[in-house]
């Protein structure tokens, strides 16, 4: 796991082919506050769903990982880096820091 500036997060995940943007927050979060562009939503919250889906992921990918400040990113990270994915990213100070674009569900 790695713990990424939001500036170094968004700079390498322009450079990565291979990257998937997690989104990590509740359902709640999502309608609230909107999230990043093209962000694939799993609620770690829903742990026997997390579990199950992030299972399917592919290895070879990067997965660049983001709740509301940092805290649930950098726990999913670790499960991430625990099944055997390696390139696993969390985005420091979470959406609530994000300068970035943001869609609303």
């Amino acid at each position: 796991m790695a713990d990424l500036s939001q500036e170094a997060w968004m700079e390498q995940l322009s450079d990565d082919e291979n990257a998937v943007i997690l989104d990590v927050r509740t359902e709640e979060e999502l309608e609230e506050l909107g999230m990043i562009p093209n962000a694939l939503h799993l609620d770690i919250y829903e742990s026997q769903e997390f579990m199950d889906e992030i299972q399917k992921f592919d290895k070879n990918k990067s997965y660049y990982i983001y709740c509301r400040s940092g805290v649930r990113s950098g726990q999913a990270c670790s499960i991430l880096n625990q099944i055997g994915i390696d390139k696993a990213y969390n985005l420091l100070g979470g959406f609530i820091e994000w300068e970035g674009d943001v869609v609303t569900k």
